[in-house]
């Protein structure tokens, strides 16, 4: 049995810890999921030998070039909770994505049917006096501020690296302002540092709702209402389990804190990427008694196929299941069989989070697309279910066949340059931003996909086919692009063919050290 998820502490247990996480790694995907061992790790108690703790090999460089920290997760999941404040107890600086998440909180409720709204996202502005005698007394402030100003239904208050270091004593105060004013005061423990992958961020995120907002012994449960753990997408799954007569509670953004508290009333739970949605589900599971939905996730037909059929087994609706799926099968498989003709020949190369990645690269095999190459911006061996039904890296390889140029990657642009020279792609698929715009400079179009939900089900086959086609139409404006910009690497890394050569060879760096310093004599000896 898997080790049971521990909702007695304040922080999260980090995701390396708990699942074997891992950002940096080179092979094929048949390897990867040989070397994760999915099986071993789900089935064997975690923290036990070699089958738990027993670390994946990673490689590490000497230097990354960017990266997200988990506080943003916390910013773009606890941040855009309908109806609650989140306070970044931290220096004004970790405010700077507030611009970004509100536009695409705007978008979001838009896209769901609410009205456009502002964020309420407060930063108590840590400055260097707060480093040295503690800042208790500007988080009560900013949690009375935020009550007074909002009237919310929660508060969460978001630690920081700053207040890491100093240790600041964020629990006490969120307990004695939540006995105060009588609602959820959820502290969540996300400082930059505490895990290498940003990933755990969600989890914070999820651990404090668990702990603070999930109704706990609930009187009442409501048969028909599926738990949806996702973003900020659009809304693909009300209309496809209105045919299992299920309806959906769609959990964290942009939800309520109701629509969060009722979780626990739910007869089931599933995620569009076991990435996002692995701790939470497993903890309803375990906690609450409300199923996890194990299965494929649904990309593709054969895994939008074993997702409907094992939603209607736990939420005993089989006697619907089978029609619909017959249904949906004979409505797009003529679109897609248009769809594979215009798309002949294509290319692409998927550049997204782990679970995500399997799930889009399925459907572009779906479509006949050629995939070689991908890269995530990192790996979890194994979920937090342990169960096996739930192995996406092992699913692609059995149905759809393995990826032979499959990196993990966080977000490192100069080794994305090296996998995209390698693979020569017609087009890119990707998520989170920042790395979109180094493609059109190779003259790659790129499909940044924002909303998250849009290769999901049988639809998604179609939706996906058809952006893969407006993205090729706009070739020749990359193409111009490529003419006129020049990259801004050295001829020596243009040229290299190995990604992880500063990895394996790290002494590489330490070269070029010396060689700027020599170039930099030379030059001061020139004008001295």
């Amino acid at each position: 049995m898997p080790k049971k998820i521990n909702l007695d502490i304040a922080s999260v247990e980090q995701r390396e810890q708990r699942l074997g996480t891992i950002i940096a790694w080179d092979g094929t995907t048949e390897e990867l999921h040989k070397q994760s061992s999915y099986e071993l790790r789900g089935q064997r108690e975690r923290g036990a030998g070699c089958g738990g703790n027993c670390r994946l090999c990673e490689l590490s460089g000497p230097f990354t070039q960017g990266s997200v920290c988990s506080e943003q997760m916390v910013e773009c999941q606890a941040g855009n909770v309908r109806d609650a404040v989140l306070i970044q107890h931290a220096p004004i600086g970790c405010g700077g994505g507030q611009t970004v998440y509100n536009n695409i909180y705007r978008n979001g409720l838009v896209m769901r049917g609410y009205k456009a709204e502002n964020l309420r996202i407060i930063n108590t502005n840590l400055i260097e006096s707060d480093m040295v005698f503690g800042a208790a007394d500007k988080l009560r402030q900013s949690i009375d501020d935020a009550f007074e100003r909002y009237q919310p239904q929660a508060i969460f208050v978001a630690s920081s690296c700053a207040t890491g270091i100093i240790g600041e004593d964020i629990e006490s105060i969120t307990d004695e302002k939540e006995a105060e004013l009588g609602i959820p005061v959820v502290p969540l423990a996300c400082e930059g540092f505490r895990s290498k992958h940003w990933s755990t961020g969600f989890d914070a995120t999820q651990h404090g709702i668990l702990r603070q907002i999930v109704r706990r012994n609930p009187t009442k449960k409501q048969e028909d209402l599926v738990n949806v753990i996702n973003l900020w997408g659009s809304d693909v799954f009300s209309p496809m389990l209105a045919h299992l007569n299920l309806r959906v509670n769609y959990v964290v953004d942009l939800a309520s804190v109701e629509e969060l508290a009722q979780m626990s009333e739910a007869a089931a739970t599933v995620g569009f990427c076991y990435t996002l949605s692995s701790y939470m589900a497993a903890a309803l599971e375990q906690h609450f008694g409300v199923p996890e939905v194990k299965a494929p996730m649904p990309y593709g037909f054969a895994g939008a196929d074993a997702w409907l059929r094992e939603l209607a087994k736990v939420t005993h609706r089989e006697h619907l299941v089978e029609k619909f799926i017959a249904e949906e099968h004979a409505r797009v498989k003529p679109k897609i069989e248009e769809l594979k003709k215009k798309l002949k020949g294509v290319k692409g190369f998927v550049a997204t989070g782990s679970a995500y990645a399997h799930g889009l690269i399925q459907v572009l095999r779906e479509l006949d697309v050629e995939v070689d190459g991908s890269l995530t911006f990192h790996h979890d061996p194994v979920y937090d279910s342990g169960d096996q039904r739930e192995d996406s890296l092992g699913h692609l390889n059995e149905h759809y066949g393995q990826v032979k140029n499959f990196h993990v990657s966080n977000r490192q642009q100069y080794q994305l340059y090296a996998f995209l020279q390698e693979n020569k792609p017609d087009f890119l698929l990707i998520r989170h931003n920042g790395l979109a715009p180094l493609a059109s400079r190779l003259g790659i179009p790129a499909a940044p996909l924002g909303d998250e939900h849009i290769a999901v089900g049988y639809d998604g086959i179609v939706n996906l086919g058809e952006t893969i086609l407006e993205i090729l139409a706009h070739k020749k404006f990359h193409d111009d692009i490529k003419k006129h910009v020049k990259l801004p690497y050295k001829k020596w890394w243009l040229e290299q063919k190995d990604a992880y050569i500063l990895a394996k060879h790290p002494e590489l760096v330490k070269f070029d050290e010396d060689e700027y310093r020599a170039e930099q004599e030379r030059k001061e000896a020139a004008h001295a």
